[in-house]
């Protein structure tokens, strides 16, 4: 890791804090690590902080004070990785028996993703890294009906195919001697 400055956190506003919390919580598996209001220029706001890492006291912070008449929301997205394509499509499937929106599976060809949103329309990402690295941006839908063998064979056979396929591991090697990092 590049010294100085590592990512720990997010934190966005939000209209109906108890349904944000619900979600994060019942569908993805956070844990609330505390709650609580401060005073801040607009008012009285409360917080919710979520975690699923014991060693990050808080990975989301959920803030109320989002406006009603915000038609633009400034994050594209949230990420987060999973451990394994098994927890992936655990997660895809229940989201989906949810009911939750917009539910994309694709590959990028470097990953192998689930595009969902929240309840208050925050786009997320659900991913697993692959072993190999394409030029970005790409994405591709792909078929979470066929078993983890078959879909990683068709997503490799299409990343093969694409601008600068190659192992992770060279990418990697490139990007920490551009970060003078080895």
């Amino acid at each position: 890791m590049q010294a100085g400055l590592s990512f720990s956190h997010v934190g966005f506003y939000v209209q109906d804090i108890d349904k944000m919390e619900q979600f994060y919580q019942g569908l993805l598996g956070f844990f609330v690590t505390d709650r609580g209001t401060l005073s801040g220029p607009s008012g009285e706001f409360k917080l919710v902080f979520l975690s699923r890492d014991p060693d990050e006291h808080h990975q989301i912070v959920l803030a109320t004070g989002k406006p009603d008449s915000v038609s633009f929301n400034v994050i594209n997205q949230i990420s987060l990785r999973a451990d394994s394509l098994d927890t992936l499509r655990d997660l895809y499937d229940k989201l989906a028996e949810a009911g939750a929106s917009d539910i994309q599976p694709v590959t990028h060809g470097n990953a192998i993703s689930v595009y969902l949103r929240d309840p208050e329309g925050n786009r997320l990402e659900l991913f697993i890294d692959t072993p190999w690295y394409v030029d970005q941006p790409m994405r591709v839908p792909v078929d979470f009906r066929q078993s983890n063998d078959e879909l990683m064979q068709s997503v490799e056979a299409h990343a093969r195919q694409l601008p600068g396929f190659q192992p992770r591991s060279q990418w990697r090697a490139r990007m920490a001697q551009m970060m003078g990092m080895e």
